[in-house]
């Protein structure tokens, strides 16, 4: 008998949930002041997703995807993207979105159902977010063939979740990227359910990171709690991409400390003790904890970031809370560039029945 194909799955990890350096960390690390940017990035998505919480609780936002718990994996993955890279996020990524530039009036406009929270200009080239499981992935196969036929050195990021991984989408996508050997990050965010289903309930495979092999290309395990890891992992996959070498998959590996959105009630199917358990995993108190190490930030620091960052979340509320609603005329306003004739008799029909009262 001839073996003729094996692979090994590696588990990337610089810090433990102590805080502590499991290994030699990266160059952009080496110095803990200069994280100190990612933590606060964490920290902001932490409060702002606390107050959009709030707001959808007393009727002033749609229902909403919190990312509490998995923060690392969006500031992780957003800090090593390019500017000019293009993102194609899921429902949960604030965090990588708030990275690169996206406003928090934007986002929370986007889940208030007012359409401007999407033509933003502070999304750029970026695709706005993507509500229906996997779908966003053939569209990341296709931006990365754009990318490539265009002879441009930059990637396409997309982010999804462990769920997404066992839709005909994400593997048609990543079939495509393998033998077209597209400038594509495949980014599986594993927090171990897909909305009540768990895990190992959907696939029977060992990692969601081996089913990049069937494709034809490296598939990698890191720690989603950890946001150096995220970062590292995610340079060295966009630099191989915009290199030419093809796609990666990087199956970070976190936790949903909440529940699945708004909708849901996760204690519905999760164990109180089951979810106490992954705090010890915090991303954030991961962080701190080596900062705090270093010498790099102490409870002053703490103290005065709090603070200043629920002045911004409650500034960005207070705008969003404030803006007018769109004239119902607007539903018909951005569907076509040469709107059909029918579509332009029913506006007309509408707004003479008094109908555009926003």
């Amino acid at each position: 008998m001839t073996t003729i194909a094996h692979f090994d799955i590696e588990l990337i990890r610089y810090l433990d949930p102590q805080g502590e350096v499991a290994q030699p960390l990266p160059a952009f690390a080496t110095d803990a002041h200069d994280l100190i940017p990612m933590y606060r990035a964490m920290a902001l998505t932490r409060a702002f997703d606390a107050k959009a919480v709030a707001l959808q609780r007393t009727g002033r936002l749609g229902t909403y995807a919190s990312a509490l718990g998995q923060e690392a994996v969006g500031v992780g993955l957003a800090a090593a993207m390019a500017p000019d890279d293009i993102l194609l996020p899921s429902f949960r990524e604030q965090a990588a979105q708030l990275w690169r530039g996206v406003g928090m009036v934007d986002i929370l406009l986007y889940w208030g159902g007012d359409e401007q929270g999407l033509s933003s200009p502070h999304f750029g080239h970026d695709f706005p977010n993507c509500v229906p499981v996997g779908s966003q992935a053939p569209h990341a196969a296709g931006v990365g063939l754009a990318i490539k036929l265009k002879g441009e050195k930059r990637a396409a990021v997309v982010v999804f979740g462990d769920g997404a991984t066992s839709k005909g989408d994400v593997y048609e996508a990543m079939n495509l990227g393998g033998l077209w050997h597209l400038p594509v990050v495949f980014v599986v965010v594993n927090n171990g359910w897909a909305i009540s289903v768990p895990r190992t309930g959907q696939t029977a495979a060992e990692t969601l990171a081996q089913k990049a092999v069937a494709a034809g290309f490296i598939g990698e395990q890191v720690d989603g709690n950890d946001v150096v890891a995220v970062r590292q992992a995610m340079a060295e996959a966009l630099e191989a991409a915009r290199a030419g070498q093809g796609p990666r998959l990087i199956e970070a590996l976190t936790y949903r400390l909440t529940d699945h959105t708004t909708a849901d009630d996760a204690s519905r199917y999760r164990a109180d003790t089951e979810v106490s358990a992954h705090w010890a995993e915090d991303p954030l108190l991961r962080l701190r904890r080596h900062l705090e190490r270093q010498g790099a930030w102490d409870k002053g620091d703490e103290e005065a970031m709090r603070a200043e960052l629920a002045a911004a979340v409650d500034a960005a509320a207070a705008q969003y809370l404030a803006t007018p609603p769109q004239p119902a005329a607007s539903i018909f306003d951005h569907l076509y560039a040469a709107p059909p004739a029918e579509l332009l008799r029913q506006r007309a029909a509408m707004l003479a029945e008094g109908g555009d009262h926003g």
